[in-house]
């Protein structure tokens, strides 16, 4: 990057009036931010617009001021005054480049931003960089942790989603499948009558409590609040004590991100894992992420809290990345965009950059050892072997880590063989433990589908999958992970988040997670999630072809409100 470089930043895309300068000389980032206050409740789009038409000329003068005060070469000392028609005096700022955040938001707050963005951008005869919000929470924790290719975790208001980079984008690797993270904790304390933002007093509260059972719910690298966020609220209805509940849903709810995180670390081959987001701000959240990458070898980083929640100061670093790639916006090419997905990004910054090499090596393991996300497995090919045994989780609160154990190694045993009986090749087991969460099964295949992707492999996955649908479970996990191939037969393993279930939905979500999983991990992802489609439409119902469409068009990260 051209170390000259001076980028201001505005930040809007919901709470948070923000302005920012990046100074890539010296690495400094100033920030001046307004917050969006409501007097009850959550975000309300008109007066959270408002707010941004009345604290955005503000914030961006003061970062004026210091790019000014700050500035080694010659400028005037005139304010620059944006209205809401996007008119503007003249000054002649020491920045080299506007940046602002061009989507996912609320439409009303970002269309200020952007009408003060392309202002100054004319005003200062300099070019303009529309920014992608989530792929900025990304990117400040990639630049702060010095880390070359990480798995990103975002999780904010309205968003939870794992995200890594391939061919030249961000890949969606898993997301919550309802309501954000942040937003479904709000719900809760709205319901128990706390003011907004619920986050910080759920994590004081919790602080005093025990642990009481609550859902829990992962679906391969996806997870839903929805279920838990009813019983948290039915418990406080019932009398519960607060203080259990605001612990439990912390453990659970922590914890169904702390494992999707390890489960993307392990179809990604990647060791470094950062944080994005504001509820990245919860101490506990920060604590099991950085427990859960110590036990695999991996490394892990949250940036500084002004990072975390939403600020301008991310929209400034990855715009001076943008422009020192040349990646800036025409006038007429600027409109604000309320559902920009991270996967939409030309991520044109990283163009030279190696890629992850994905595969089943990742965590630290002995010789003829394997780490996945779950379990430490141990290969006996001579033998014809596998013991797989589900390690403890120290991240997870004990009570919960051992009902998970045994639940999944009980699921794994008993629909590895109702598979079987019902024409679809797994391995055979052998012995199974639960109460030391240890099976026995036979070694099957030469490599992982991951290792060597190909249409045909892929289809006999779709055929796979409408077999066990026709018969009435999941698999539960179908990644490009779990499933081996040999010279005839393509099988599926690791069932331990499998179930029972007569629902549409639940198939179609099955399959969604192995299309994510291919999205993740091959370099030409669209032939391939076409084979799967065919090969399930072979044997399934078209019906769960016809609503995999609806779960694809419902991503929850396409406004951060």
């Amino acid at each position: 990057m051209t170390e000259t470089v001076r980028i201001l930043g505005i930040e809007g895309t919901a709470w948070a009036a923000s302005a920012a300068v990046f100074d890539a000389e010296t690495d400094d980032v100033f920030i001046e931010t307004n917050a969006y206050q409501p007097e009850s409740g959550g975000i309300h789009p008109r007066e959270a617009a408002e707010h941004m038409h009345d604290a955005i000329p503000r914030v961006v003068e003061r970062a004026l001021e210091h790019a000014r005060e700050t500035h080694d070469g010659p400028g005037t000392e005139s304010p620059i005054d944006v209205d809401e028609r996007g008119s503007s005096g003249q000054q002649a700022a020491p920045v080299d480049a506007i940046a602002f955040s061009r989507g996912p938001g609320l439409g009303p707050c970002l269309r200020v931003v952007g009408t003060a963005a392309r202002a100054l951008s004319q005003a200062l005869e300099v070019p303009l960089i529309g920014v992608n919000h989530m792929v900025a929470h990304l990117e400040i924790g990639r630049h702060s942790s010095g880390f070359d290719s990480p798995v990103c975790l975002n999780a904010s208001g309205a968003n939870a989603h794992l995200l890594a980079y391939r061919n030249g984008h961000y890949r969606v690797l898993g997301e919550t499948m309802d309501t954000g993270v942040g937003n479904a904790i709000d719900k809760f304390t709205r319901h128990v009558g706390w003011s907004h933002p619920g986050g910080p007093k759920v994590e004081e509260a919790a602080k005093g409590g025990e642990y009481i059972d609550l859902p829990y719910v992962v679906k391969g690298m996806d997870f839903s609040f929805s279920g838990i966020m009813s019983a948290a609220k039915q418990a406080a209805d019932a009398g519960t004590p607060i203080e259990d509940i605001c612990y439990s849903l912390q453990e659970n709810v922590f914890g169904m991100l702390t494992e999707v995180s390890e489960r993307a670390l392990s179809l990604t081959g990647s060791d470094e894992l950062v944080l994005g987001g504001g509820v990245g701000q919860n101490a506990r959240l920060r604590e099991m992420l950085a427990e859960m990458c110590a036990q695999r070898g991996a490394e892990f980083h949250a940036p500084e809290p002004r990072f975390l929640r939403d600020n301008a100061g991310m929209i400034a670093v990855l715009g001076a990345k943008m422009y020192d790639a040349g990646d800036t916006l025409a006038l007429e090419d600027s409109r604000v965009d309320p559902d920009f997905r991270p996967d939409q990004v030309s991520v044109t910054w990283r163009a030279d950059e190696p890629e992850l090499a994905a595969g089943r090596g990742a965590g630290t393991a002995a010789e003829n050892q394997v780490r996945g996300a779950e379990a430490l497995v141990s290969l006996e090919p001579d033998a014809g072997r596998v013991t797989k045994h589900r390690e403890a989780k120290t991240y997870r609160h004990p009570e919960l880590d051992g009902r998970l154990r045994r639940e999944r190694t009980t699921l794994e045993a008993r629909l590895t063989s109702l598979a079987r009986r019902e024409g679809v090749p797994t391995p055979v087991l052998s012995d199974v433990d639960p109460r030391e969460a240890r099976l026995e099964l036979e070694y099957v295949g030469t490599h992982d589908l991951r290792e060597g992707l190909t249409t045909a492999g892929v289809r006999d996955v779709g055929r796979h999958l409408a077999r066990l649908h026709e018969s009435g479970f999941v698999h539960g996990d179908p990644t490009t992970r779990n499933v081996r191939v040999g010279p005839e037969r393509t099988y599926l393993i690791d069932f331990g988040l499998g179930y029972h279930t007569d629902h549409v939905e639940d198939y179609a979500m099955d399959l969604h997670i192995f299309d994510q999983s291919l999205v993740g991990t091959a370099d030409d992802p669209e032939p391939l999630r076409e084979a799967v489609r065919d090969g399930y439409r072979e044997v399934g119902e078209e019906r769960v072809l016809e609503r995999l469409r609806d779960v694809e068009g419902r991503g929850r990260y396409q406004s951060d409100a």
